[in-house]
């Protein structure tokens, strides 16, 4: 396995692991590297340093929050992109009514009038998604685990 450090076209930078240099030049060949921010295909490998730099003087040093006791508070969002997936994941679970496994049937009945239409999450297996979109039930899937499975 190897680890690249990549960005895209409009400067985001991510990193991703590939079987080989082989792999990651076969699957951005094929345009299936993306950017995970803006899904561009257009990702090139940025320099890599075999060391972590230090942070510039001038830049003050961002520590994780501390929780009880003095230690880092690691469930609190450490970037951007964690922090809007966080508040993402508010809303949904705010505005929504968790289904559960029974997601695929609910979002059905909903679309087809046997039940109350209302906002839905849940879970269902990628052929239960496929067909529901197949046949025009209007889902997608979201970016994070349901409580339950998070650690």
């Amino acid at each position: 396995m190897i680890r690249y450090a990549l960005k895209c076209a409009d400067d985001h930078a991510f990193e991703s692991w590939f079987q080989s240099a082989a792999a990651f030049d076969a699957l951005q060949a094929q345009g299936h590297v993306t950017c995970p921010l803006c899904g561009s295909a257009r990702v090139e490998k940025a320099l890599m340093a075999p060391a972590v730099r230090p942070a510039p003087a001038d830049a003050p040093a961002k520590a994780p929050a501390p929780a009880q006791g003095g230690r880092p508070n690691l469930t609190a969002p450490a970037t951007a992109v964690e922090e809007a997936l966080a508040a993402l994941r508010r809303q949904v679970e705010e505005n929504s009514e968790y289904v559960g496994m029974n997601f695929a049937a609910e979002a059905r009945r909903i679309h087809d009038g046997d039940a109350p239409e209302r906002s839905i999450y849940g879970e269902a297996r990628p052929d239960e998604a496929r067909k529901l979109i197949e046949d025009g039930v209007p889902v997608t899937p979201l970016p994070f685990l349901p409580p339950r499975k998070a650690n």
